[in-house]
C-alpha cells in the first residue's frame, strides 16, 4: 500500500477533490493519545470503585453490573458507526463533538443522585467514547506515514495497554484520598478537566481529514450489529447476577441468528455496490483478519485478568483500594518500557516479537498463580511483583504490533470504518473477559474459597494466552 501525505497546512479543495491534510505533529499526536486514554481509563477505573458506589447509593450487584456494562455494551455497539461519521463528517468534528459529550457525561456520572441516574449516564458516556475513539487511530492513519505512522500507532498501543491497568490504580487512588469528599465521584469528575485541555489542544493541533469517498450510514447493518452484541454481551454480563431468568438464555440463542442476519445484509450490500456498515471485503485482507481474530483472545483475558485480581485483592485479601491498584504497578512499568522498545525490535525481527510476548505473558500469569497459591491471603506488591512485571512486558510486545497489523493495509479512504472495526473487536472482547472470567471466578469461590478460584481463573486464562501465542505465528512475518 503506498500513502502519501502532505506537511503543508490545509489546503482549500474543491467538491470532487478534499483538501489535502496537514501532518500531525507531535502536540497533536499527544492530544489524540490524551482522548484514546480517557475511555479505556474509564472502563477500568470503576472496578476498585464499585464496592464504594454500592454502599453509597444502595445498590445491589446486578445494577453494579450494568454501571460497568451499561458503559462498555453502548461503546462496543456505537464504535463502527463513529467511525462511519467520522468518515462522512469529518474526524475533527467528530472528535471534538465526542469529547465534549464525554466530558459532559462525565459531570452527569459524578453528580448522579441515584444508582438508575448512574447507569444512565455511564450509557450516554460510552455513546460519547464511541463517537471520539474512532477519529483518533483514523486521524494517525490519515496524517502519518511510513516511520512516524509506525512511532505513531506504538504509541498509541502503549497509550491503550497502559491505560488499562494506570485506570484500576488510578481508581484505588481517588477513591481513598476523598478529595473534597467527593468519594467514588472523582473518578468521574477528573475526566472533566482532562477534557477541557483536550479540547483547547484539540481545536488548534488536530488537523480535519475526512474520507475521499464519503459512505452513507447503512441503517438496516447500524441496527443489526447493535443486535448482534447486545444480545451477547447484555445476557453475559447481567445473567450470574441477575440469576440467569429467562431473558438470558433467549438473548443468547438469538445470538447466531441476528449475527447471521447482519452478515447477509451486509454481504449483499457489498455485492450491490451500496456501502455496507461494515464492508465484508475489508476482510480479505489478510493481515486485518489475522489481527483480529489474534486481539479477541488477548483482550478476554486482559479486561478478565483485571477485573478477577481487583475483586480478589480487595474482597479476599483484605486490601485497601490503594494498596490493591499499587499491586499492578509493576505490571504497568514493564508495560511502558517495553512498549518503548517495541518498534526497535519489530524493525528487526517482524511479528515474531509476538509469539516471544505471549511466552512472557503466560510465564508471568504462571509466576502469579504460584504466589497466589503460596502466599494466600499475604497477597499484595511484594508477592505480585515478578510475575506482574514479566506479565506486562509481555503484553506489551503484543497489542501494540497487534494494533500496528490491524491497520497495516486498510486503505486510507476506510480509516474510519477500519479503526472502528478494530475498536470493536477489542471493546467487545473487553466486555467478554470481565462477563466470562468474571463470571467464572465469582462462581467458583462460593464453593472452592477465594484462592483456588482466582488460581484456577488464572490458569485458564494461561490457556486464552497459549491460543494467542499460536494464532500470532498465522500473522504477516512484516509490517506493511
Amino acid at each position: 500500500m503506498t500513502e502519501t501525505i502532505t506537511s503543508r497546512p490545509l489546503r482549500t479543495g474543491t467538491p470532487d477533490t478534499p483538501a489535502a491534510p496537514a501532518a500531525l505533529g507531535g502536540l497533536g499526536l499527544f492530544t489524540v493519545l490524551l482522548a484514546a486514554a480517557l475511555p479505556l481509563v474509564d472502563f477500568f477505573i470503576v472496578n476498585v470503585a464499585l464496592p464504594t458506589i454500592g454502599a453509597d447509593l444502595s445498590a445491589n450487584e446486578a445494577v453494579l453490573e450494568l454501571v460497568v456494562a451499561g458503559y462498555g455494551v453502548a461503546y462496543a455497539v456505537l464504535l463502527v458507526l463513529g467511525g462511519r461519521l467520522g468518515d462522512l463528517f469529518g474526524r475533527r468534528r467528530l472528535f471534538l463533538a465526542g469529547m465534549a459529550a464525554f466530558g459532559l457525561t462525565s459531570l452527569a456520572c459524578g453528580l448522579a443522585p441515584d444508582a438508575w441516574s448512574l447507569v444512565a449516564a455511564r450509557v450516554a458516556q460510552g455513546a460519547s467514547a464511541a463517537a471520539m475513539l474512532p477519529q483518533v487511530l483514523a486521524t494517525i492513519q490519515a496524517t502519518t506515514t511510513g516511520p512516524r505512522r509506525a512511532k505513531a500507532m506504538g504509541l498509541y498501543g502503549a497509550t491503550a495497554g497502559l491505560s488499562m491497568v494506570a485506570g484500576q490504580v488510578l481508581g484505588g487512588v481517588l477513591v481513598a484520598a476523598d478529595i473534597a469528599g467527593t468519594g467514588w465521584r472523582s473518578v468521574f469528575l477528573v475526566n472533566v478537566p482532562v477534557v477541557l485541555v483536550g479540547l483547547f489542544l484539540a481545536a488548534r493541533a488536530v488537523p480535519e481529514t475526512r474520507s475521499a469517498r464519503p459512505e452513507p450510514v447503512d441503517v438496516p447493518g447500524t441496527f443489526l450489529l447493535a443486535a448482534s452484541i447486545l444480545t451477547l454481551l447484555v445476557p453475559l454480563t447481567e445473567g450470574r447476577a441477575a440469576g440467569w431468568p429467562l431473558w438470558t438464555w433467549l438473548s443468547l440463542a438469538a445470538f447466531p441468528f441476528a449475527a447471521a442476519a447482519f452478515y447477509a445484509v451486509e454481504r449483499r450490500a457489498d455485492r450491490t455496490g451500496r456501502t455496507p456498515l461494515v464492508p465484508p471485503s475489508l476482510f480479505t485482507i489478510l493481515s486485518l483478519r489475522r489481527g483480529l481474530l489474534l486481539l479477541v483472545p488477548f483482550s478476554i483475558g486482559f479486561s478478565g485478568f483485571m477485573f478477577v485480581i481487583a475483586v480478589a485483592l480487595q474482597q479476599g485479601a483484605g486490601l485497601g483500594p490503594v494498596a490493591a491498584g499499587l499491586a499492578l504497578v509493576p505490571l504497568a512499568a514493564f508495560f511502558f518500557l517495553f512498549s518503548l522498545a517495541g518498534p526497535r525490535l519489530v524493525a528487526r525481527y517482524g511479528t515474531r516479537v509476538v509469539p516471544t510476548g505471549a511466552a512472557l505473558q503466560g510465564l508471568g500469569l504462571a509466576l502469579m498463580a504460584l504466589a497466589a497459591w503460596r502466599s494466600w491471603p499475604d497477597l499484595g506488591l511484594v508477592a505480585l511483583l515478578p510475575g506482574a512485571a514479566v506479565t506486562g512486558a509481555g503484553q506489551a510486545l503484543q497489542l501494540p504490533v497487534v494494533f500496528r497489523v490491524v491497520l497495516s493495509e486498510v486503505p486510507p479512504e476506510r480509516a474510519g470504518v477500519g479503526s472502528g472495526v478494530m475498536i470493536t473487536t477489542q471493546q467487545s472482547s473487553l466486555a467478554l473477559g470481565v462477563a466470562t472470567l468474571g463470571t467464572l471466578f465469582l462462581s467458583l469461590t462460593p464453593g472452592m474459597g477465594m484462592r483456588d478460584a482466582l488460581v484456577t481463573t488464572l490458569l485458564v486464562q494461561l490457556a486464552a494466552v497459549a491460543l494467542t501465542g499460536l494464532l500470532s505465528l498465522r500473522l504477516p512475518r512484516t509490517i506493511a
